[in-house]
């Protein structure tokens, strides 16, 4: 029998609470261009059980700040992102409606997309996500802590949600 990832999750948290250990967190990839675990059901059983989600690749490798959009040059140094379908032209065409949002918002905010990005991952789900953006230059540190220096409106959450909802 193939359990489905929420049966997993379940049965995790089962196990440890027979032994008074609280199921603390699950680590999911989870950003605006892959919100699977909304529609899975591993969102919703967080949330009942009280567990964290830790997001990884919240800036989807960087796709979602729009660089690759902007200088499609920079696809030919990609590494392995090369074999993902998000990297090739029709999945940057997928995403680039969610990239304009994010970058005008950046604008609204002046702040910078994957500030925006981030900000939207962290505050959308109430205090069920907590993300681990990858920095491999102090300037992205800064950045990245930066995201936390603005609240998005409630509207600008729901714009967010609306045009990247493909994703789910």
């Amino acid at each position: 029998m193939v359990l489905s990832i929420t049966d997993k999750m379940e049965n995790s948290w089962e196990t440890l609470q027979k032994s008074g250990i609280p199921l603390a967190s699950n680590q999911v990839r989870y950003n605006l261009l892959d919100r699977r675990i909304e529609s899975n059901g591993v969102m919703n059983l967080a949330k009942k059980l009280g567990i964290t989600i830790i997001a990884y690749s919240p800036l989807a490798q960087g796709l979602i700040t729009g660089k690759f959009h902007d200088n499609p040059e920079l696809l030919k140094d990609i590494g392995f992102r090369r074999y993902s379908p998000q990297f090739k032209p029709e999945g940057l065409k997928k995403s680039r409606p969610v990239v304009i949002m994010v970058k005008e918002l950046a604008i609204k905010y002046n702040v910078t997309p994957s500030q925006v990005a981030l900000n939207w991952l962290v505050q959308y789900n109430g205090d069920t996500v907590v993300a681990i953006p990858g920095a491999t230059k102090e300037i992205h540190v800064n950045e990245n802590c930066g995201a936390m220096s603005f609240r998005l409106s409630e509207e600008d959450m729901v714009r967010l949600d609306k045009v990247s909802s493909i994703f789910k």
